[in-house]
């Protein structure tokens, strides 16, 4: 079977929700990244197989194929075909896995794995409210599927506050947590670590390039004030991630694609997972994901050098980090999306960019990214820099 390489990693920064990509269509954000990840790899766009893009809130200016809507946003020929994703928080790492298994078995040689979210014109959970606001059906969740989770309306909110009553985590820990995720972020941006992956965005107001929900004066005590999310619970908009408009694209191709292209590969597709388990805790899924990954590549989790698992909420990645037994000092190196954002369905591509331009930029080898999913599943994906 053929290998899998990634060929070139591109981002945008991080768009505050209403902040600087207000005014720039999802489409456009998406297209703007796609055709800088095309210029950048230097290859004829025609020659690309397929578009995979990764996106949650598939409704308003997110709808109606909303990937070949991308497509034709971009510098990309209309010949270009696309489809897109949704596995909730996962979607984008999802279609990299997608893009990986189309070049790996022969059937295609060149794919974009990519993903868009613009939470502040697409807001999340748009594509459930607006239709009960209007009368029409009722919520995703069936009496049939309510009855078998004993829950009636499964929350990620809930099931974080569920897992740091289970873990016994603390509202001050899951703040100092939250603290150094910002602290690593804003010594990342000043390092200029990011430049090599972000791509400029065009806006209405000037060109926007540098992550802007980091929080350069956070501090425990800032933190101390935010109200809980649930009564009397630990969980607070301060150590959860931010609502965060963003895109992000990695170019996948075979080896055959390498030399025909004279790519310089950045990074190979080392082994990939996804599992499923509780719906209604749903967050807790990322251990078991890597658990299996990790066996699938016959490795050790001391065999990895970074890992980038996503910060939906301090809690999650506490749980990861007490169930693997994995360095935290190797885990988000600069920063995750408690302080730089996750633009949902942009997310898994926007990690995998964050890892392989660290591991490169680190001289390191192997990464490992997992993701929590809503509904109980997560993607786990190892890469070799290279």
């Amino acid at each position: 079977m053929a290998e899998a390489y990634i060929a070139a990693a591109v981002r945008s920064a991080g768009g505050r929700r209403k902040g600087s990509l207000i005014g720039v269509h999802p489409a456009d954000l998406g297209g703007a990244v796609l055709s800088a990840l095309v210029e950048r790899a230097g290859v004829d766009p025609a020659a690309i197989d397929d578009v995979i893009v990764g996106c949650v809130t598939n409704g308003g200016e997110q709808s109606f194929a909303f990937a070949r809507n991308v497509v034709l946003a971009s510098s990309l020929p209309q010949s270009v075909p696309a489809v897109t994703v949704d596995r909730q928080c996962g979607s984008s790492q999802q279609a990299l896995q997608f893009a990986a298994q189309a070049v790996m078995s022969g059937t295609q040689d060149m794919v974009v794995a990519m993903g868009v979210e613009h939470m502040s014109r697409a807001p999340m959970g748009g594509n459930i409210k607006f239709f009960a606001d209007a009368g029409v059906g009722a919520a995703p969740w069936s009496e049939a599927i309510q009855k078998r989770v004993g829950a009636p309306e499964p929350s990620q909110f809930v099931g974080a506050q569920m897992i740091a009553d289970k873990y016994g985590f603390t509202r001050e820990q899951m703040d100092a947590f939250a603290l150094t995720s910002h602290q690593r972020a804003a010594a990342a941006i000043k390092a200029g670590v990011f430049k090599g992956e972000i791509v400029p965005i065009t806006t209405p107001d000037g060109v926007f390039d540098t992550d802007e929900g980091v929080r350069y004066d956070a501090s425990l005590e800032t933190m101390a004030t935010l109200k809980p999310v649930t009564e009397g619970g630990s969980v607070t908009a301060g150590n959860a991630s931010q609502m965060t408009d963003g895109s992000a694209a990695l170019l996948v191709v075979n080896e055959k694609t390498l030399k025909q292209h004279n790519l310089t590969p950045l990074a190979r597709v080392h082994a990939m997972a996804v599992t499923a388990g509780d719906p209604v805790i749903m967050l807790e899924e990322p251990a078991p994901a890597t658990r299996k990954v990790l066996e699938r590549a016959g490795m050790k989790l001391d065999d990895i050098d970074l890992f980038e698992v996503n910060e939906a909420f301090a809690a999650v990645a506490l749980s990861w980090l007490k169930n693997t037994g994995a360095d935290h000092a190797k885990m988000n190196v600069n920063g995750g999306a408690i302080a730089l954002g996750h633009p949902l369905g942009a997310s898994g591509a926007k990690l995998m960019t964050q890892l392989i331009h660290a591991l490169r930029n680190q001289k390191k080898r192997y990464g490992l990214q997992v993701m929590c999913e809503g509904g109980g599943v997560a993607n786990a994906t190892i890469v070799e820099a290279l």
